[in-house]
Formats: structure tokens, C-alpha cells, sequence
């Protein structure tokens, strides 16, 4: 359910490369949580670095949640990109798995259409 891919970019390439790979899937970036600040605003000193990426095809989470609005519980899309040992790790919650959550076998066809988008973005950006 987990997919992790290893990068030698710096942090500032990765972003600049899975922001076009997501424009280029017709996926908006809805938002970039940058997990060091929002804790350091919290009184937390948090040393790693770690960006979450709320990614969204607006035609997809249609279908989805016109099928089940249960699934709203899951969206939007996330990919992680922290620092790992040797440079940065991309990661993300595998759609397929996480579909299956909801036992609703119709979701299954977008699941696997957008997991094949988020996966291509990620190897992009790595």
C-alpha cells in the first residue's frame, strides 16, 4: 500500500519537477505542507525536512465521489518527499489500496488510472 522511490535531486529539484510532472498528468497542486515550519510555528523543533503535496485530477475525484462520498475521506491524493539517509525519499498511499477500504468495486478503475498517474509523477520528479 506504501510506494517509496529514492532521489539524488536536490529538494528545490524535486519540487520544480513534480509540480510540472503533475501538470503534465492534469493534476493541480492543491497544497504544500512544509512539516518543519508548521511545527516550528507549533513550538516544535522538528530537524528533518518533509514536504506533503495535496495533488488532485478534479475529473477523477468527481467520479469517485460521485460513486461513494465516503471517499472524500481519503482525498486529496498525498506525496511525501523527505530527507532520507543519501538524499530524499518520495512516497505516497497507494490509491488501489486505499479504495479498497470503502468495498465498493467501482472505485477499483479510477483507483488504478490515478495510482498510474501519481506513480509516473513520482518517477519524474525522482
Amino acid at each position: 500500500m506504501l510506494f517509496e522511490l529514492r532521489s539524488q535531486k536536490s529538494l528545490e529539484a524535486i519540487d520544480r519537477d513534480l509540480r510540472e510532472a503533475a501538470a503534465r498528468h492534469k493534476f493541480g497542486v492543491i497544497a504544500v505542507h512544509n512539516l518543519k515550519e508548521t511545527m516550528a510555528n507549533k513550538g516544535v523543533a522538528f530537524d528533518g525536512e518533509c514536504l506533503i503535496y495535496e495533488i488532485c485530477n478534479p475529473h477523477q475525484a468527481k467520479r469517485v465521489l460521485e460513486a461513494n462520498g465516503a471517499v472524500s475521506a481519503a482525498l486529496p491524493c498525498r506525496i511525501s518527499v523527505y530527507r532520507a539517509e543519501g538524499g530524499y525519499k518520495l512516497a505516497t498511499l497507494l490509491p488501489s489500496g486505499l479504495m479498497q477500504i470503502f468495498g465498493d468495486a467501482q472505485l477499483a478503475p479510477t483507483a488504478q488510472e490515478v495510482e498510474a498517474d501519481i506513480l509516473a509523477m513520482m518517477r519524474e520528479a525522482a
